[in-house]
């Protein structure tokens, strides 16, 4: 879809390559898409794709059941390259696994939830994304399972290691479907649908050790049971949706309602929104509008920024920068070490590489408009 809103059907999914793809696509460092479908496949049980940006789709796996089955979160891609992901259920004791799978499709799974034959000691049903922190260690969220039922947040160490951080009881938030980001202040934050002060969901943070803080609870006039996820914004505020309502939240808690979700523009927001390069909130809802739900768009005034794809990388790596207008640019540089590139025909992208003496941070194009950075520190590997 254009950012005016002109639409194009891709692919139409089918019983034999997958149906039911609930999770986003991610676009790996190939230059194409991945996802997922719940269901459908070969088994029945659901796929992992890939799709070129014209629309080729292909089937990299098809889940078996006692390898994962059913999968609701998007996948993502990790520093080593390769696609991490959940199931919802399958694995060992049909409760959800965690997998990496190679972009070629060669797929290993990592972890099978409640295989001590207890969800007590673990969590069970993952809805939302990995997430990848700059340790290198992935952080999840389970709506079911831990101590009391009520979900957990977990981790999972590069070699496979599993820890549970902590189990969610109906005082801190009970089923966080939306998943886990890690903030500019190296906090994991997230939105349960009930519990809270309220019982009507809240914005909690955690640390990487497990310790938990109840950062806003929703209720009343401020909205109730966010199902979709949270975004950081440029400005450091945070963005998301719930069941009827768009808002803004500081790290402080303050929220600040910025549009309500009905039958005209669109109801029941369930995936988290994306920042756009051109610095424009983008999200769906799943009914509403003149049809069968919605794709809208939420400007708070924050302007463009560069995005760097891959997000990490060794000197010498390639790395695509992408923005909106970079027409014309005169210098690139990594935290300030620059480096030779290439603008694209189209002026949206410059192709460069990580330059000798780069280390960890900011990416900087200077324009004839003026300079433009990337919205996260690029990070520099050994």
């Amino acid at each position: 879809m254009t950012p005016a809103g002109k639409l194009t059907s891709l692919h139409s999914f089918v019983m034999t390559d997958g149906i039911n793809p609930y999770g986003g696509l991610v676009l790996a460092t190939d230059r194409n898409f991945y996802g997922t479908t719940y269901a459908g496949g070969a088994n029945g049980l659901g796929t992992i794709f890939k799709m070129t940006a014209e629309g080729a789709l292909t089937t990299l796996y098809n889940f078996a059941g006692t390898d994962g089955a059913n999968p609701i979160a998007s996948l993502i891609q990790a520093a080593d390259g390769d696609l991490y992901g959940t199931t919802s259920e399958g694995g060992t004791a049909s409760a959800g696994t965690i997998f990496k799978i190679s972009l070629a499709g060669t797929l290993t799974s990592l972890y099978s939830f409640c295989s001590g034959g207890s969800c007590s000691t673990d969590g069970a049903i993952p809805y939302g994304a990995l997430v990848q922190a700059a340790t290198g260690t992935f952080y999840g969220t389970t709506i079911g399972g831990g101590e009391h039922g009520e979900g957990a947040v977990f981790s999972l160490s590069p070699s496979g290691t599993y820890a549970l951080l902590l189990s969610f009881d109906l005082p801190d938030g009970d089923s966080p479907y939306g998943g886990l980001i890690q903030a500019a202040n190296g906090k994991f934050y997230g939105t349960t649908t009930t519990g809270g002060v309220n019982f009507e969901g809240n914005v909690f943070d955690v640390t990487a050790g497990g310790r938990l803080t109840n950062v806003h609870s929703f209720g009343g006039q401020g909205g109730n049971s966010p199902y979709a996820g949270l975004v950081q914004g440029t400005d450091g505020n945070f963005y998301g949706a719930t069941i009827g309502l768009i808002y803004e939240m500081t790290p402080a808690g303050k929220e600040i309602v910025l549009q309500g979700l009905n039958s005209d523009n669109g109801r029941e927001a369930y995936a988290a929104m994306v920042q756009g390069i051109d610095g424009i909130f983008y999200g769906t809802t799943a009914y509403g509008g003149v049809g069968h739900g919605t794709i809208y768009s939420v400007s708070v005034g924050l302007g463009p920024f560069l995005k760097t794809l891959p997000a990490s990388g060794k000197v010498a790596t390639s790395v695509a920068v992408m923005g909106t207008d970079l027409t014309g640019a005169t210098s690139v540089s990594f935290n300030g070490i620059p480096a030779a590139f290439t603008v694209s025909a189209t002026g949206t992208a410059i192709s460069t590489t990580v330059p000798t003496g780069a280390t960890t941070g900011t990416v900087q194009v200077i324009t004839p408009s003026g300079a433009l950075s990337s919205n996260v520190p690029f990070r520099v590997l050994p």
